[in-house]
């Protein structure tokens, strides 16, 4: 890794030789290790802390540790390359170098045409995110030893629970702004659970999830407003006994007012999660125990 781009491995993965649940959780968005590079150069240096999900690094390190499920820990930040993109969800006009023989204007860079692809480029609110161009380079070289390891790494550790227990889960973990009130009387949602609607995870995987924190009287969406993205896309495939769903957490239930730091409420979120994550655990090995993936293969 260039030490221009960041400091430190782009990510990690912590995995047990004899793994205790059929469950690895992801945080993606979760990295802060950021270069003095990058850091000179921002515009604005509020944009680092809208692109984080702050602390939910350690919100998932909280959970695995309690549970024993596997962790795939993102330090490579957001603003340096989006791993829940894909790879070629590019905005060209941000890059100063050759650019892509053939680009897509379809599905392929459906969100960097917002200013939120690969790299991100510009927040509502705040306008371009960076000083610079980015140098085509550097892309390739944050594709190739970041994106694409992180990918790799995640894909073979879900075949390998698959392989051992039946069926895997993927737990997508990131954390999002409070939700706005349509009106008054609304109570909005401390947790969305998305599974792409439907293509990414058994939904008996879903009604547990939303089971539990409707039992702890949590308020709680299903897909809206965040249904998933590019993790669950290429990693989920039920047919094959790997789920994945994707896991928001609001950050006023764990952050402080500033939603800048862990608060005390921090350690009640993780055992919320930690139970959510053991019955989870309990519904995959079912499934896999029931043998669904020989049936789905049929």
């Amino acid at each position: 890794m260039d030490a221009a781009t960041m400091d430190g491995p782009g990510f990690t993965l912590e995995i047990a030789n004899q793994p205790a649940l059929p469950v690895i959780i992801a945080a993606p968005h979760g990295g802060r290790a950021y270069s003095d590079e990058i850091l000179g150069n921002f515009r604005d240096p509020a944009s680092r802390l809208r692109l984080e999900d702050r602390h939910v690094d350690g919100l998932a390190r909280s959970i695995a540790e309690e549970t024993g499920a596997s962790l795939l820990l993102a330090h490579a930040p957001r603003a340096v390359i989006d791993l829940n993109r894909a790879p070629d969800d590019i905005d060209w006009t941000m890059v100063r170098g050759a650019k892509a023989a053939k680009v897509r204007h379809s599905l392929a860079n459906r969100r960097a045409r917002s200013g939120l692809g690969l790299v991100p480029r510009r927040l509502p609110g705040l306008g371009e995110i960076w000083k610079r161009p980015l140098e085509r380079t550097d892309l390739d070289e944050r594709i190739e030893t970041i994106h694409r390891p992180y990918h790799q790494a995640l894909g073979k550790t879900l075949e390998q629970l698959r392989d051992h227990w039946g069926a895997a889960l993927l737990i997508d973990l990131h954390s999002m702004p409070p939700l706005r009130r349509r009106h008054p009387e609304e109570v909005t949602a401390e947790f969305v659970i998305g599974d792409r609607f439907g293509s990414s995870c058994d939904s008996r995987l879903i009604a547990c999830a939303l089971n539990h924190f409707g039992e702890a009287e949590r308020p709680v969406a299903h897909n809206r407003p965040y249904s998933g993205g590019y993790v669950l896309d290429r990693h989920g495939a039920p047919l094959r006994g790997i789920h994945a769903m994707q896991v928001e957490v609001c950050r006023a239930t764990y952050l402080d007012a500033r939603l800048e730091s862990e608060s005390a409420r921090q350690p009640a979120i993780a055992k919320l999660l930690s139970g959510l994550v053991r019955k989870l655990a309990s519904e995959t090995a079912e499934l896999g125990s029931r043998g669904q993936l020989p049936q789905a293969a049929e």
